[in-house]
């Protein structure tokens, strides 16, 4: 297609600004943006498209001529019906092009916006009859997919009665990430570690994505959210369900989201007792780091002084086929915690048989550590033999970061999903039905806390690993938490 228009839905907003923008001059700089593109920002804040561009570019130290001169703005209410008329005649007066629409806006407009577009039959492909190339219509829609499995159901059901399935792009900016994607082909095009990535040589897997900043000025929508549905239910799943999943026949669209499903709809059913017991929900307090006075989580801006919303969630999952039965996965994201870390920790099994002696701190499994940020890369700990005399062993880290790789970067994940989605390539896209039987496993943790008001909300110290009651649901007695495992990572490995 030789034209497309990028609509923008909440242009003025802070992702527009931070993410979007950056990521299209990124693929316009590497050449990556085919054929002749222009963005439109659409909201209500008043700006010319003079004075958006100047907005939108503020903070760049490296400005295009030719670029800023493919963004424009449209000041309209999109919760309006009545103003879609105004943005049907301005695309129209860039001539015949393919939309891509992006809600970068308040969930609650992600079922409003979609119906507003049919209504002015902007959802609607349209074939050139003269060469019959065919002009896509696509949408791009942001995390949170729904709050809880019925609020999902429903707008899967209303995105699906304006859009086909392949013109609704799920985006999920951790399957974005370089490290992320690798896992893929870490696994399936490795002959050495494809035989032991099942229940026989792993004993345990932990997920872990947590951050070192409270929720600043986000505490009146952070309060309607929480660590569970802000985290867990999409980048976390995501990561487990490519740490689980069986390789696809073919990998294409259809197969590799179909495998995601199956992970999805193999997660063991949690009842009551298993909720309380491999569940633990905690909440930041008032706290000192590195001799500085924080916050608790109760005296930000816009939180109720009573709030119950978790900002830190850890969990055991249990996956219930062939592969996986017996094997825990451990997920746990917070805010406030020590770093901003994400990263994924595989434990083998102990050999059947210690031969060896551990002069110093060995632990008896090997690990494989994939670090998606920061400095993404991986990890794999080996016992090796301490040189001198007798037969003691330590563990060493043998390490592989992108950015010691001459050549090659690590994009933005956002340049590389915006890409997929002007290429129609959904892959990467997170489908209805794993939305759905996503949330058919998380909503029962949900309706516990709703049904049980008393579940233990923890107190955290900020600046902490989370509560210690966590330790007690994993294997071993206690997280592996981040190290400066991989080179040039300023994170701790104990407070």
């Amino acid at each position: 297609m030789d034209r497309q228009i990028i609509v923008i839905f909440g242009g003025s907003g802070d992702l527009a600004k931070r993410k979007l923008m950056p990521a299209l001059y990124n693929l316009y700089k590497s050449k990556n943006l085919k054929g002749d593109i222009s963005i439109l920002g659409v909201g209500r804040t008043h700006f010319t498209d003079t004075s958006y561009r100047d907005h939108i570019t503020s903070e760049w130290d490296d400005r295009d001529e030719k670029f800023n001169k493919s963004i424009f703005y449209l000041s309209i209410d999109p919760s309006n019906h009545t103003e879609y008329k105004l943005l049907k005649e301005r695309l129209e007066q860039f001539g015949p092009a393919g939309y891509l629409f992006y809600l970068a806006t308040p969930p609650s407009l992600y079922e409003t916006i979609p119906v507003n577009l049919r209504e002015v039959g902007l959802n609607r492909e349209v074939t050139d009859k003269s060469t019959g190339e065919v002009y896509s219509r696509r949408i791009i829609i942001e995390k949170p997919f729904g709050y809880n499995l019925s609020s999902a159901l429903k707008m899967n059901e209303t995105l699906n009665r304006v859009f086909d399935e392949n013109q609704i792009f799920r985006i999920d900016h951790y399957l974005g990430k370089e490290t992320v994607q690798n896992i893929l082909a870490l696994r399936f095009a490795n002959s050495i570690l494809e035989p032991i990535w099942n229940r026989h040589y792993i004993d345990r897997v932990e997920i872990t994505a947590v951050e070192n900043m409270g929720i600043g000025n986000r505490g009146g929508f952070y309060d309607q959210v929480g660590a569970l549905r802000d985290m867990a239910q999409n980048h976390l799943s995501q990561l487990l369900a490519l740490v689980a999943m069986e390789p696809p026949v073919t990998f294409n669209q259809k197969e590799f989201r179909d495998e995601v499903v199956k992970v999805y709809k193999s997660l063991k059913p949690m009842g009551k007792e298993e909720i309380e017991n491999t569940v633990v929900r905690g909440q930041y307090i008032e706290s000192e780091k590195k001799g500085v006075k924080v916050n608790g989580y109760r005296q930000e801006q816009g939180v109720p002084s009573d709030s119950h919303t978790e900002t830190f969630l850890a969990m055991k999952i249990n996956i219930s086929n062939w592969r996986w039965e017996g094997v825990p996965f451990y997920l746990r994201t917070g805010k406030q915690m020590p770093t901003k870390v994400t990263e994924i920790v595989v434990h083998f099994k102990a050999t059947p048989h210690r031969l060896f002696s551990c002069r110093e701190d060995c632990p008896e499994q090997n690990q494989l550590i994939i670090r998606i940020q920061p400095n993404e890369g991986m990890v794999l700990k080996l016992d090796m033999k301490i040189p001198g005399s007798g037969f003691s062993v330590k563990q060493f880290p043998m390490e592989f970061t992108y950015d010691k790789l001459a050549g090659y970067s690590t994009d933005d994940a956002y340049s590389r999903l915006i890409e997929d989605c002007l290429n129609g390539d959904v892959t990467l896209f997170t489908r209805n039905d794993a939305v759905e039987w996503s949330w058919k496993y998380f909503d029962a943790i949900l309706e516990h806390w709703e049904e049980n008001p008393k579940t233990p909300l923890y107190g955290y110290p900020a600046g902490s690993w989370g509560p210690l009651e966590s330790d007690r649901i994993v294997k071993g007695g206690k997280w592996t938490n981040p190290c400066k495992n991989l080179t040039n990572t300023d994170i701790y490995c104990e407070l």
